[in-house]
């Protein structure tokens, strides 16, 4: 198996690195007599049917066989209260020098014990869909939750025959399963937003006082991204699409961007049937830095239903809804009312089978890396064509805000390094990790802009008309005025005037402010040193402007 859940008399010590307080604290938890097994998404849809919180549809689910779902499924729904997104404020990690550990132990002993008022569900799923990458991981959910217990069996792999086979065939890390605790109920007032505690470097997280599915899904990609880094994987918040063609070699492009970005959009475009289309996910995979080949995490689809009218084809591929709207058709039968109308974030799980071209692992190297930006003072394409400036706008990601996410301000820039808002090492470990694919792969890297150049909007159709020229070998480039390494490609609509005043200066202040953030980061993250080629990239081309 890639990761292990038994072990030794000889194993079981703390000199034993898979081990530590708060692995041992949570993973002892899920063997109390309040824990009830769940092995199937069967058991788990009957649980969460009957849950008096789920609102029970009459819009079946497709594919109820290969889902392990009985015959007669149908969606259901699951609405909360107020917070409706991630809740990035509850975020702790206990390898940030910044957090007391003992303090951090004692509020989980003291959470997980008074969790016993409650009954809870245990459940197993796998992480990765290729014997290349695998990894076990198991959630316990209290009793009233049963929906994040049906949704989290639906968006990673179930324990079926066929899996637990791959599984054990797989390849091995000599690493823990991943555990996650789970009690919504949870408070305590030192934590008002709610406490997700993780333990990196020994896969294990609790999740306190929170009832949004995604951090479940977060919390679990977190610890499972974290593995990858540390056995030579790139982790990657985005999408990868790969274009086969008989005359020459595939190309494999992969988009990065936080939800609402256009990510999903570039992903899963299917290019008016122009081209032989693979995808391999929309949100969550990891590329090898040995060989460049990549792997899909997850089977199913966490998607945003304000982004398909009721009706639509994408619809017939729901399986669980939250924080989603419900009326009665002209029939009587309970619908969907898919638009943001209750509230922001509106989210389903999708099957795979929504995509009619999925692949779970893609053997051939990756081509092309788009950075999906925000920022009106860029054109809608720049190529970056330096490994090192590469990695840095990657590290200086500008976007912004979506409703995923639990925070006031949806319109204002922010920089996230490379759309990955759950990474838990050293961000200098990730900018070293794509450098390495830039240098050593020779992997093209691109900054794709889906927001405005200077108030012209930028149209899907502009952004997937670059996909297609470099696809088809026809871009041509441009020198981005006297900045080194970086160019553009002329569009009609979107021209570059380096002689404008106005313009130069606005693009300076972005570089700027790329390059006081990562000031600001390093003197917020105690004896974290980013590299100073980061910085003096930045400083580069702020000097030449």
């Amino acid at each position: 198996m890639s990761t292990r859940r038994s072990f030794t008399e000889k194993d079981i010590t703390k000199k034993n690195p898979i081990f530590s307080r708060m692995r041992t604290t949570v993973e002892s938890a899920f063997y109390e007599n309040n824990m009830h097994h769940v092995t199937d998404v069967a058991s788990a849809y009957y649980l969460a049917k009957k849950a008096p919180n789920t609102i029970v549809t009459d819009i079946p689910i497709k594919h109820t066989d290969d889902l392990g779902l009985p015959s007669d499924a149908v969606q259901l729904v699951d609405n909360h209260g107020g917070v409706v997104g991630r809740t990035a404020a509850a975020r702790r990690l206990l390898n940030d020098p910044t957090v007391d550990e003992d303090e951090m132990m004692s509020v989980l002993r003291e959470a997980i014990y008074g969790g016993h008022e409650n009954n809870f569900y245990k459940t197993d799923v796998y992480v990765g869909l290729d014997e290349d990458f695998m990894v076990g991981a198991h959630l316990a959910v209290p009793e009233g939750f049963e929906m994040n217990l049906l949704s989290y069996m639906l968006n990673f792999q179930p324990v079926t025959e066929e899996y637990r086979k791959r599984y054990a065939n797989s390849r091995q890390y000599d690493e823990g399963d991943i555990y996650i605790y789970a009690n919504p109920y949870w408070h305590d007032d030192r934590f008002p937003q709610g406490l997700a505690l993780f333990d990196p470097e020994h896969n294990v997280a609790a999740i306190l006082g929170l009832r949004y599915f995604g951090e479940l899904k977060k919390s679990t990609l977190t610890l499972t991204w974290a593995t990858a880094h540390r056995h030579g994987y790139t982790a990657c918040h985005g999408g990868e699409k790969a274009f086969h063609f008989k005359d020459k070699d595939d190309r494999v492009f992969a988009v990065y961007g936080l939800s609402g970005s256009g990510k999903s959009t570039l992903t899963h475009a299917k290019h008016n049937g122009k081209y032989d289309i693979t995808v391999l996910h929309d949100d969550a995979f990891v590329i090898s830095r040995e060989n460049g080949s990549s792997v899909a995490l997850e089977p199913s689809y966490f998607d945003k239903t304000n982004d398909y009218l009721p009706g639509t084809r994408e619809t017939t591929y729901f399986t669980t809804v939250m924080n989603c709207g419900v009326t009665t058709d002209a029939d009587g039968k309970r619908v969907l009312v898919t638009e943001d109308l209750r509230n922001g974030n509106g989210r389903t799980i999708k099957t795979r089978y929504a995509s009619l071209n999925r692949v779970d692992k893609e053997p051939a190297p990756i081509d092309s890396i788009f950075w999906i930006m925000k920022d009106n003072s860029l054109p809608p394409v720049v190529r970056l064509e330096d490994p090192a400036l590469a990695a840095t706008f990657g590290a200086t990601l500008a976007t912004k805000r979506s409703t995923a996410e639990n925070v006031a301000d949806h319109n204002a820039l922010v920089i996230e390094p490379f759309a990955d808002p759950f990474r838990a090492y050293p961000l200098a470990e990730d900018y070293h990790d794509f450098k390495e694919l830039f240098a050593k792969q020779h992997v093209n890297c691109y900054i794709i802009n889906t927001d405005n150049f200077l108030g012209n909007d930028i149209k899907k159709e502009t952004t997937l008309g670059i996909l297609e020229t470099l696809v088809d070998d026809k871009d041509q480039w441009q020198a981005f005025g006297p900045l080194p390494h970086m160019s553009y490609m002329p569009l009609d609509g979107y021209e570059v005037n380096f002689n404008d005043k106005d313009y130069v200066e606005t693009l300076k202040a972005r570089f700027e402010v790329r390059l006081n953030w990562l000031k600001q980061y390093e003197q917020s993250h105690a004896g974290e040193q980013l590299p100073a080629e980061l910085l003096t990239s930045l400083a580069t081309l702020i000097d030449k402007l």
